[in-house]
């Protein structure tokens, strides 16, 4: 049985990732890519269908930790006999991806042992397994074939391959696997030592380059690590997250592939890498950006493949029996095809914010802002599926307007349009904003409301003031906040919309979702509630497991995680609310005194 989702800890290449529960076990890990087919997949079904355990024979107290400023995996198991540390991560420079696990003796001795089942195709797809010399072994299935190299003697029992060793203090035992297509010849020796070192330089480097030091450096530190390795190397494009199918609701159908890039979180991490000092991740993410959307802006996606694919098709994998009996698991997503307006205020922000950060201009994003802006202004008006990517009716949803409102207020104040086009767009973004501002408000309770008509509560309306819709004080976000402080808050957290509502055509219930949650941070830093501010903040900070990653919601009930893992939405949340909060707070410093980290994070407010 799959341990708990905040059991887990990842490593990865930016590349593809690996998630290793506090026992030991690599559960989950695709090949090549982040969004390939996985070889270890008992995450979301049984160890019959993949995994890789190297742990304790004996019962043992387990400690873990990141390496300080690296994505280097430590656990330490603690017995009665001895103690071994199992290092554990993916050095970034090789041609190929490897997962390098390194058990290293603490104190006495330790019986370990492991058990390595290798099941291509979402663990279904048994592989031939050939001995190659006495170190090495190959398992192989059709395009795919993964090498193991270990001094450790291994044999095969029921399609599994076991082995038992014992490590004494001050002993190091190294295992290498390594993924090579099948038509390839196999690599050479990957150097456990050099690797090491060149992984811990290459990550103790990028953490150095942080302009961030002050209050929550650590957190914010991991999230932007956790961001980093969620980003793929080739192409700047960063994954939601490196898993699929982990449930909103335990038990529920609410089970989403996340193993893509959503253009709703470009102008978020755009602004976290930014503000962090990291322009090159920026530019990179930009980039990706500007191809992945280049073409007919009628064809424009909510979301790509890490590479811009464009083909995300949905499909139920009926072998797995899903994380706790949570099905259906899904591959590719059809929210992919979905109308999701709010995209496009996204995409005019993120470019007026790359100018702000002082980020060179990309090749034809002033033709790319008027094409998809012309499209903009004759769809704005239709219903669509929103922010939430709802799988119910179409509504016309107050974000999904506002955020087209934000489109052409950016492109109104910019200075590279033409002055005449400049005058259409404004007159566009005032004809908008009033039409939200009738129709998206509940009379009665002068509050935002989800979609025009309706009683109920979004969260993505605590967006409103962050996006420069109105002020945080204008009475009407105020009475929004305390809504959604009534309506949607569950033992302080805050819940994306009330799902009971029927609204999104699935059965009710889900966790309350972070990224929400550190929303109201940031509404309560604008409205001066400096105070309540940093509880809901230190709340959040206090949700993050063991190593510092989150998922996507949480479960206050249970005291549990839930939603795919580790969650880029949650961690962008987590920089931006934790670098705003410390503005706010902090003394402003005179001008020849402005140090390192102590810079005015870019706003997205206009």
């Amino acid at each position: 049985m799959a341990g708990k989702i905040e059991d887990y800890a990842m490593i990865g290449d930016m590349r593809t990732a690996a998630l290793v529960c506090r026992d030991g076990s690599i559960d989950w890990l695709c090949f090549p890519r982040f969004d390939s087919s996985a070889c270890f997949a008992s995450l979301l079904g049984t160890t019959e269908n993949g995994r890789w355990l190297i742990a304790p024979k004996a019962e043992a107290k387990v400690h873990r930790r990141y390496r300080p400023g690296t994505m280097i995996l430590e656990t330490t198991f603690a017995t009665k006999t001895g103690k071994a540390k199992l290092i554990d991560f993916m050095p970034v420079e090789e041609p190929h991806s490897s997962i390098v696990r390194l058990v290293i003796g603490v104190e006495g001795s330790v019986r370990m042992h492991t058990d390595l089942v290798i099941r291509f195709d979402y663990g279904i797809s048994v592989p031939w397994v050939n001995r190659r010399d006495e170190t090495t072994l190959t398992a192989t299935a059709g395009p795919s074939m993964l090498m193991m190299r270990t001094p450790v003697p291994l044999k095969g029992k029921d399609l599994r391959t076991q082995g038992e060793f014992t490590v004494r203090k001050g002993e190091a035992v190294p295992f290498v696997m390594t993924y090579v297509p099948s038509h390839m010849p196999l690599p050479l020796p990957v150097d456990v030592e050099v690797a090491e070192a060149a992984t811990e330089k290459f990550w103790s480097d990028w953490s150095s380059r942080s302009a961030f030091d002050g209050k929550w450096h650590e957190p914010v530190q991991r999230s932007l690590l956790t961001l980093k390795a969620l980003s793929y190397r080739p192409t700047g494009g960063i994954v939601a997250a490196v898993t699929t199918s982990l449930p909103e609701q335990i038990g529920g159908p609410r089970n989403w592939d996340y193993r893509y890039c959503w253009l709703r979180d470009a102008t978020f991490t755009l602004l976290a890498f930014l503000n962090a000092g990291y322009l090159e991740e920026a530019m990179a993410w930009q980039h990706w950006l500007v191809r992945s959307i280049a073409g007919s802006a009628d064809q424009i996606q909510t979301m790509y493949g890490v590479a811009g694919e464009r083909r995300l098709d949905e499909w139920e994998i009926d072998w797995l029996c899903g994380y706790e009996n949570s099905t259906p698991v899904r591959v590719g997503n059809a929210a992919a095809l979905q109308l999701q307006l709010d995209i496009y205020g996204e995409l005019a922000d993120t470019m007026t914010q790359a100018t702000k950060g002082g980020l060179p201009a990309v090749p034809r994003r002033a033709e790319i802002r008027e094409v998809f802006l012309r499209h903009l202004e004759s769809v704005w008006r239709k219903p669509d599926e929103g922010i939430w990517e709802i799988r119910g009716a179409p509504q016309h949803f107050t974000y999904s307007k506002v955020m087209a409102w934000v489109a052409f207020d950016r492109a109104a104040r910019s200075p590279h349009v033409p002055a005449r086009e400049r005058a259409h767009w404004k007159k566009l973004a005032g004809k908008i904003h009033t039409h939200v501002c009738l129709h998206g408000v509940d009379p009665e309770r002068n509050c935002f409301v989800q979609s025009y008509g309706s009683d109920l509560m979004d969260a993505s309306l605590l967006l409103l003031p962050i996006v420069g819709f109105l002020p945080a004080k204008d009475v009407r976000i105020r009475n929004t906040i305390r809504e959604i402080e009534k309506r949607l808050c569950l033992d302080g957290l805050v819940l994306r919309y009330q799902t009971d509502s029927e609204v999104d055509g699935l059965p009710p219930g889900e966790g309350a979702f972070l990224a929400c949650s550190f929303w109201l941070v940031d509404n309560y830093t604008l409205l001066g509630r400096l105070n309540d501010a940093k509880r809901l903040l230190q709340r959040l900070l206090r949700l993050q497991n063991d190593v510092g990653l989150l998922a996507e919601e949480y479960d206050p009930r249970a005291k549990r995680m839930l939603g795919n893992f580790p969650q880029a939405f949650s961690h962008v949340a987590l920089v931006n609310s934790a670098l705003n909060l410390l503005h706010a707070t902090q003394p402003k410093p005179k001008k020849a005194a402005v140090k390192r980290g102590k810079r005015r994070p870019v706003e997205r407010s206009h």
